[in-house]
Parts: structure tokens; C-alpha cells; sequence
């Protein structure tokens, strides 16, 4: 029996795969990489066999993110050895491995929006003609690159006119449209929905079916299992193994992840529902904003002190943009809002700050964290900007400040003037949450707060979600795992088409219920 059958949680079955090359297209022996006196990658084997998917797994922290940029020519080895096709190689630049035939496609798209799809395809190696871009052969490559992939896009449209979805096949389509060896797909899924992530298969298969190599990184262990042939997993920076999926349990994962048993792993309750407030601390009304493709109607948002409201629904609901809304960082058009009972007008996040309305976006490192600034200047940068330039906090003010959050959040490592940029998504998150927190909110809205970090990070964010709705703050829960939304939330809306549909205590919920709620068409009753 497959031992991922024992575990009854209803996961598809992997497709049958042709059978991978024994011989390792990439090699990579005894890989060490130390920053300063830190060493965060510390004599690691790594092999990659041709036609096969290998999933990357480990912590945030872990080393999966070096071992890829020394893999793609971002960083060097400190000691160690790379060899692809046999022949030993050092890549001195990310261009470097693309010639080899190493493609990366990371999980924050990095293509031009405002460029054409072929434009995006052929950057950097657009034909010319004459000494001027050839349209014509641009176009005609960037067609066969998508069609060798079964991907019906134009490669005239604009990038930026699709979905997340599609540019990032879109992605997968430039990495690809070279002589490809191998493929790096960092975070692929975590921004699709159940059928995005079906086309996304779909295309993998494609390409291994070719003989390509595919590097996966996911923390969606449902999808790992799915299209996986082997595993590696790492733990501080260094190898605990290599595993055929079916000869290891989920659970076995997580515990070689963690470096803990399943008995130590805490399981996150769900919490209690907080004693009936008789003013909501945050109360919405008819919440109304146009906008072309998305958009929300007529939303009604009630949320109590020390509750956990849950926003559920699929991508292109309304979550997101009813959070923005609710925290002013989209104006509405109509509708009605109050903050402790007294109304109030968000017209910008300056002002839902001041009534203390706080907002974690979904897009970290656009709309978050300042990966060029210190932990300290991340974490006090807020409270500086409400004070104002006139009133600045004092050197050991913000010290004081950033320590007591990074002890408060267990941050790591523990050091106010490290890089934010080079923090694990987890510890950002963490660094992120401090900055909103040290504005002393009283409604904190969250949206898809542990997209793209590790089982235990996660379980940190939901314990801590948890903790601080238990000292009476409010919060709005935003998640595409609706078992992570019934797991932290008290209570649960339910999206469609940007109008809530319903709004349901946790505790009458299963997660089969709310996915047959969620997926339900938008006509139904």
C-alpha cells in the first residue's frame, strides 16, 4: 500500500511518470556557503536526475534558498563542487548558468508587466534586424515557445493584462524557451488557485516528458507529494536526506523538517469565541468599490474585540480587495464604517494607522518588508512615519524597541542590524508583524500571512494570531488554506464575486463544508 494512503487526507494520487535518468544532469558535492562567520550552507550533496520533478524541502532558514542561488550562479561556494552533464563547473553569474542550460523561475514574478508577453519571452536576447528589433521573428519564437509548453496566450498581449496564473507560465515559458536543462520552480503555487495549479502540472509534465529537470520548492506538502519523484530534505544548512515519496509519511516529513516528532509538534486549537462585544470594534456596512474585473459589493464586516474574523474565498473573491478597503488603502465608493463605535472615514492607511486600523499585505516584498533596511529600521519604520519627521525616536529608543519584539516574536537571528532582505519569508513575516504591532492597533487585518513559509513558521504565525486576539486585539484572517482559516478564526465570511455570501461560527464548519461553500457557482442560493 502507498504509505501516503494511510493518512487519509484525500490527496490525489501521483500520475504515472516516465522513469528519470540515473545519471545526474546537475551534481552538486559537499556545498558550502558562509556568510561572514555564519555558515548557512554547510556540506551539502545534492543530485538532480533528467526527466524527474525534486522537491527542496526544509525550514525557512534551512538553506534551500543558497542552494539554489549557488546552483543558478548568485552565489559562489565557499568550498564544494557543481557538475552538470559530468563536467565539474563553478558559475561566476546567474548568466553563466543560464548558458549551461539552468532556468529559474521564482516565486515573485520578475517580468515587465507593461512589456508584451513575446517582449517578456525574448528579453535579453531580442533578434534584431538591421541594427532594430525584429517584431516579426520576436513574436514568431515567443508563439513556439508557448506552444511547445500547450500554453494559448498571445504573445502580442500585454503581460500585465493577465492573471498571476498565466504570467507565470508566462515565466516558465522564457526560462524554458533556451536549450533548458534544467528548470528551478521557487514557490510556483502560491499564488494559484486549484485549477491554475492543475495547468502548472500539466506544463511540469510536459517538460519532463522531455527530459528536462525540475528543481520544485513548495511548502503545499499535498502538492509535493503529487509530482514528486524524490525529496531532499534540509535542516540548518544541512542534508538530513533524501527520500522516495512514497516510502515516507507526511508526518515523517515535517518531523525531519522540524528535527521534532510529531508529539512535539503543537497543534494549533481552535480558539474559543471572545464574549460578545456590544459595540463591534470594527463595523462595515454596504462597503461598495468598482473596480474593472474585480471588485466589492455591498459587503457587510462586523468584528469584535478579540475576535479572529476569517475571509474566505477563491483568488479573484474579493479577499484582498475587501481588506484594502477596510484598512484605506483603496478608496470606496459607498459604504459606511466605524472604529469603536464612532464613525469613521479611511481615506488613506496613514489614516486607518491613526484609528488603528493596520494592514500586512499579501505581496512582501513589494508592499512590506524593505529587505535593503535593517530588522530595527523595519520594525520602528511605522511608528517613526506616524510620529513625523519633527519628532524622531532616539537611537536607543528604537534599539529598545527592536529587541523587545524580536525577543517578543522569536525573530531570527536575533539581530537588529541584519539585512531584513536576507531573513528567511518566515522571519520576515515575523519583522513585519513587529512593525505593525509596535503601532498598538486595534484591528490588524492579515492577508495570506504565511504564503510561502514552512510548516513551523507557520504554526508560530497561527499560535501567534491566536495569542494576541486572546489579549483583546481584533483581527481579519485572510488565507488561501481554508483549513489554516478555520483553524485561527472564531468566525468565517464567505466570498463570491466580491459580495460575502454568508459569515458562519468556525465551530459549524469542516473543511469539506467550507470548500463546498467556497467553490459554489455564484448564481447558487
Amino acid at each position: 500500500m502507498d504509505p501516503r494512503a494511510q493518512e487519509g487526507d484525500g490527496a490525489p494520487a501521483a500520475p504515472p511518470r516516465p522513469a528519470a535518468s540515473a545519471s545526474p544532469v546537475v551534481e552538486i558535492t559537499g556545498a558550502t556557503v558562509r556568510f561572514g562567520a555564519e555558515t548557512v550552507l554547510d556540506g551539502v550533496d545534492f543530485r538532480l536526475l533528467q526527466g524527474e520533478v525534486h522537491s527542496l524541502m526544509g525550514e525557512n532558514g534551512a538553506g534551500k534558498s543558497t542552494l539554489i542561488k549557488a546552483l543558478t550562479g548568485v552565489l559562489p561556494l565557499d568550498e564544494g563542487t557543481i557538475r552538470v552533464a559530468g563536467e565539474e563547473t563553478r558559475f561566476a553569474s546567474p548568466a553563466a548558468a543560464i548558458a549551461a542550460g539552468i532556468g529559474t523561475v521564482y516565486q515573485e514574478i520578475d517580468l515587465l508587466p507593461n512589456l508584451t508577453v513575446a517582449e517578456n519571452i525574448c528579453l535579453g536576447r531580442e533578434p534584431r534586424r538591421f541594427g532594430a528589433l525584429d517584431w516579426r521573428t520576436m513574436n514568431r519564437r515567443a508563439a513556439e515557445a508557448l506552444q511547445v509548453l500547450g500554453l494559448d496566450i498571445d504573445p502580442q498581449s500585454v503581460l500585465g493584462t493577465h492573471s498571476l496564473a498565466v504570467q507565470q507560465l508566462v515565466a516558465i515559458a522564457r526560462a524554458t524557451s533556451i536549450d533548458v536543462r534544467v528548470l528551478v520552480l521557487d514557490e510556483p503555487t502560491s499564488s494559484l488557485d486549484l485549477d491554475e495549479v492543475a495547468e502548472l502540472f500539466r506544463v511540469m509534465r510536459e517538460l519532463t516528458e522531455r527530459g528536462v529537470a525540475i528543481l520544485f520548492v513548495s511548502h503545499f506538502l499535498d502538492q509535493v507529494y503529487e509530482v514528486s519523484d524524490r525529496i531532499t530534505v534540509l535542516r540548518g544548512g544541512r542534508l538530513v536526506g533524501e527520500y522516495v515519496p512514497a516510502e515516507l509519511l507526511r508526518v515523517g516529513l515535517v518531523e525531519k523538517m522540524l528535527g521534532r516528532t510529531s508529539e512535539e509538534l503543537t497543534v494549533i486549537d481552535r480558539p474559543d469565541s471572545p464574549a460578545g462585544a456590544a459595540v463591534p470594534v470594527l463595523d462595515a456596512t454596504g462597503l461598495t468599490r468598482a473596480a474593472v474585473g474585480r471588485g466589492i459589493a455591498e459587503a457587510d464586516v462586523h468584528v469584535a474585540e478579540g475576535e479572529v474574523l476569517g475571509l474566505a474565498g477563491l483568488l479573484g473573491s474579493g479577499r484582498t480587495e475587501l481588506a484594502r478597503a477596510l484598512t484605506g488603502v483603496d478608496r470606496l465608493d459607498t459604504g459606511s464604517l466605524s472604529v469603536g463605535g464612532r464613525p469613521a472615514e479611511l481615506t488613506s492607511p496613514r489614516r486607518g494607522i491613526a484609528l488603528g486600523v493596520v494592514y500586512s499585505s499579501e505581496n512582501r516584498r513589494t508592499e512590506g518588508i524593505i529587505g535593503g533596511l535593517s530588522v530595527q529600521d523595519n520594525i520602528t519604520l511605522a511608528l517613526q512615519a506616524e510620529r513625523g519627521i519633527v519628532h524622531r525616536l532616539g537611537n536607543a529608543r528604537r534599539r529598545e524597541l527592536a529587541q523587545s519584539w524580536i525577543e517578543a516574536l522569536d525573530i531570527r537571528p536575533a539581530d537588529p542590524d541584519r539585512l531584513a532582505g536576507t531573513l528567511s519569508g518566515g522571519n520576515q513575516q515575523k519583522v513585519l508583524l513587529a512593525r505593525l504591532l509596535a503601532l498598538s492597533p486595534r484591528v490588524l487585518v492579515l492577508d495570506e500571512p504565511t504564503r510561502g513559509i514552512d510548516v513551523g513558521a507557520k504554526v508560530e504565525i497561527q499560535r501567534l494570531v491566536g495569542e494576541l486576539a486572546d489579549n483583546g486585539l481584533s483581527v481579519v484572517f485572510i488565507s488561501a488554506e481554508l483549513d489554516e482559516v478555520l483553524r485561527v478564526s472564531h468566525r468565517i465570511a464567505v466570498l463570491r464575486a466580491g459580495r460575502i455570501v454568508d459569515t458562519i461560527p468556525a465551530e459549524q464548519l469542516t473543511p469539506d463544508a467550507l470548500l463546498a461553500l467556497v467553490v459554489q457557482p455564484e448564481d447558487a442560493s
